[in-house]
């Protein structure tokens, strides 16, 4: 093992290189599966080196965005962050990422790591670092075909997190009762945060709640507040069990359309007022979360609010882009799970968009106002081979707001069949599988002052960054 070791980060450093000369990947995650070959225990190694221990972070939504968030957060108070930024968060990922971030000899260049964990991967994740931090933000049905039902992902996430000693810390999320109950027993300490402005509990379709029966005796919770799927303020009739109190509490949030939000959050000795320049409600969660993480990790509030108000979104999430010569504006927003896809047509709608309508004297042709939208479907085994998911997603608030929708990717005509169900007239719907000549009709059709609104699945959003960035319109994910 002694000579494996040094052996694998070589090995991992010179894959990578190579991988970028050759432009053939960002060096993501092969450098990570050929060191683990060669040595198996390598991650633990490099995590062990690290001066002040490794943060994990996973959930089914908001990842990428909270732990760059909370990246941001690290550095302004002074950290050197190891972070696996281009979103690769398997275990081949974290690795790759580590080695990355060593020299030739295997010491770190960094202070402190934070892994965006997948969900699959975070009681393996969990086992080899050994982290000082747990941060779990949600817990929705996502790739069915792939995690299983949510009980069981949370089944594993237990387990896993009871092995953390008691010098360790577990931040969850206080409104989803699946999450919030990983805490109990637990010897790590626990921290929550969660969502305390009733303004924002608008009610949710309990078709998309996953955790709606007590995590004791099984009752269906009655929930006094209900933001969005199962996230709430609930409570068991027959037991009593209920939403854990939160030490980190977004108690006043405005949304200002699809320019951002303005957040008001109280914390154990403070409080704090913060403009976060990205827009919905779960985006502001998302800064809660890892505003709660920054905290039980010794950063600074000042400079945690400092690095929200200055933050700059992930590629695809939230994402502005200016397209073409002419400058077109596009705002990306993945979308990959029933849950997601809700909250980010809500975003759109809430936003203010004018009503569209078909214009009579223009032989069907749909007219300028309404929303402007390109939705890119795959089924590729990143995205969940499985579609039906479109069909528990809310798409019904986009009746009568689209001017115009190009429907693109591999299952581009299931979501032509979603939105006719939906309410979308067909001849607001324009389909074109092939992605670079949907984003082609989709800016032709775009009125000089509208935005394109891009909501593709995680492939299609690879795909459309390669195109963006052949172009000339974006870097790519890696370099992002």
């Amino acid at each position: 093992m002694f000579f494996r070791i040094p052996l694998a980060i070589v090995t991992g450093k010179v894959a990578g290189t190579l991988s970028r000369q050759l432009r053939l990947g960002g060096g993501t995650t092969l450098p990570g599966s050929l060191a683990r070959r060669l040595a198996p225990g390598v991650l633990g190694v490099l995590a062990a080196a690290l001066p002040h221990g490794v943060v994990l972070l996973s959930g089914t939504n908001g990842k990428t965005t909270t732990s760059r968030m909370l990246a941001d957060m690290l550095g302004a108070s002074g950290e050197r962050v190891l972070h696996n930024r281009a979103g690769a968060n398997l275990i081949a990922g974290l690795t790759a990422t580590a080695i990355a971030n060593t020299d030739w000899r295997g010491r770190p260049r960094a202070t402190i790591g934070l892994f965006e964990t997948d969900e699959a991967a975070l009681p393996q994740a969990i086992a080899e670092t050994r982290p000082r931090l747990v941060l779990i933000h949600n817990l929705f049905r996502d790739q069915l075909d792939r995690y299983g039902e949510v009980d069981t992902v949370a089944a594993a996430w237990r387990a896993a997190l009871a092995e953390l000693p008691a010098e360790a810390t577990v931040t969850l999320n206080a409104d989803d009762p699946a999450v919030a109950d990983l805490g109990a027993g637990l010897r790590a300490r626990v921290v929550y945060y969660g969502l305390e402005d009733a303004q924002h509990a608008l009610g949710a379709g309990a078709h998309i709640a996953d955790s709606q029966f007590c995590r004791r005796c099984g009752e269906r919770y009655v929930y006094d507040l209900a933001f969005y799927a199962h996230i709430g303020h609930y409570h068991c009739p027959r037991c009593g069990h209920c939403r854990p109190e939160a030490q980190v509490r977004l108690v006043r949030l405005h949304l200002h359309g699809t320019r951002g939000s303005q957040l008001y959050l109280l914390y154990p000795g403070g409080a704090l007022e913060a403009e976060l320049p990205l827009p919905g409600l779960y985006n502001a969660i998302n800064a809660t979360a890892a505003f709660a993480a920054a905290l039980a990790l010794g950063a600074a509030p000042a400079e945690a609010r400092a690095a929200l108000e200055g933050f700059r979104a992930a590629f695809g999430r939230i994402e502005r882009l200016t397209a073409g010569p002419g400058g077109a504006p596009m705002l990306i927003a993945l979308i990959k799970n029933p849950v997601g896809a809700s909250e980010t047509v809500r975003m759109l709608v809430d936003a203010g968009a004018p009503a569209a309508h078909t214009d009579p004297n223009a032989n069907g042709r749909t007219a300028d106002a309404g929303l402007h939208v390109l939705i890119a479907i795959n089924d590729r085994f990143a995205d969940g081979t499985d579609v039906s998911w479109l069909w528990d997603a809310e798409f019904e608030p986009l009746a009568g707001r689209l001017a115009l929708a190009t429907l693109s990717g591999t299952r581009a005509e299931d979501m032509a069949v979603r939105l006719k169900y939906a309410g979308v007239p067909e001849a607001h719907m324009r389909l074109e599988p092939d992605l670079e000549r949907a984003v082609d009709a989709a800016l032709d059709a775009l009125p000089a002052s509208a935005t394109l609104f891009v909501l593709p699945t995680y492939t299609a959003m690879l795909d459309l960054r390669d195109i963006l960035a052949r172009r000339g319109w974006a870097r790519q994910f890696w370099e992002a």
